[in-house]
């Protein structure tokens, strides 16, 4: 996957209008002077290198920042900074780039959405008695492919691949918590599909009160439910997502054990996630309503 010229215009402009807006906001409630110095790059640069080093399959930010952007992009990037000082600046644009990926990337609803969650481990399992960057804040999970130490991303998609929403808590989280959170489902309604993670009595009162219904898979020992082909086929397709993590991992590298603190593991998560938003194509289910109100998959 790669950005063309094109695309990393398109992600700079929406990024600069939407950093202007931020620090409008933010200086009503900041605390203090306004520093006398400003950086010789704007936020807005930096979260936009940010966001296309996950969608330009290179494998450290270190060699795209010093090889690539400094090099091949300095039209784009006049003014670029030490690769010390461009760290810094990207910890210290975790609130905007958070910001930004919530109010300006996420898609809509549209009825039809798949829940899932995905380890998002930090180090080998050989080596989780000497990490020390994550010692206080990572916990060991457990996932169907064994212990993992690390975290959790929980992740709301609808049929057309668009992220609708997102968490991360700790690896030993249990599935049901996130939808829960009545902010987490929020801007959610219609029909939801899991895997047998998400079976609960007490979980599909709570979103059957808010409007959306969860189907799941069932076990060996329970009784089949009653549903409609159209919900039985949407549940076999619940590998979108599925297919969406295994992007997010293998081309946006929102997973990798070369961390050096948790604030840069939080940025390279969130500008992965927008990374991801901006592909031209993403996986995808073919809906169709026709006229009998009835679902028609292709």
């Amino acid at each position: 996957m790669y950005f063309t010229q094109d695309k990393i215009t398109e992600i700079f402009v929406l990024a600069d209008e939407f950093c202007k807006e931020f620090e409008k906001t933010m200086s009503n409630y900041t605390i203090g002077n306004a520093p006398k110095k400003k950086p010789k790059m704007s936020t807005s640069e930096v979260i936009c290198i940010m966001i296309i080093f996950h969608g330009m399959n290179q494998k450290t930010m270190k060699n795209f920042y010093l090889n690539f952007v400094q090099k091949y992009l300095k039209d784009l990037f006049p003014q670029t900074v030490s690769y010390n000082r461009f760290v810094e600046l990207m910890q210290q644009s975790a609130l905007p780039l958070s910001m930004f990926l919530k109010l300006c990337c996420l898609g809509e609803c549209t009825g039809i959405t798949y829940v899932d969650s995905t380890p998002v481990r930090v180090c080998k399992n050989k080596r989780i008695k000497r990490n020390k960057v994550f010692k206080d804040t990572a916990t060991l999970g457990k996932s169907t492919m064994g212990y993992f130490f690390g975290f959790k991303l929980h992740l709301i998609v609808n049929e057309k691949g668009d992220l609708l929403n997102f968490q991360i808590t700790q690896a030993n989280t249990d599935d049901r918590e996130p939808l829960k959170n009545p902010k987490f489902t929020e801007k959610i309604s219609g029909k939801l599909y899991g895997d047998k993670g998400y079976i609960s009595a007490k979980l599909n009162q709570i979103l059957f009160a808010n409007d959306i219904h969860l189907f799941t898979t069932i076990k060996k020992n329970m009784t089949n439910s009653l549903m409609t082909l159209a919900d039985k086929i949407l549940l076999r397709k619940r590998s979108i997502i599925e297919t969406i993590n295994d992007e997010l991992k293998n081309i946006c590298q929102v997973e990798h054990s070369r961390h050096r603190s948790f604030e840069n593991f939080i940025t390279n998560l969130i500008s992965g996630l927008i990374a991801y938003c901006f592909f031209p194509k993403k996986p995808a289910i073919k809906v169709e309503h026709s006229a009998s109100n009835q679902l028609s998959l292709f």
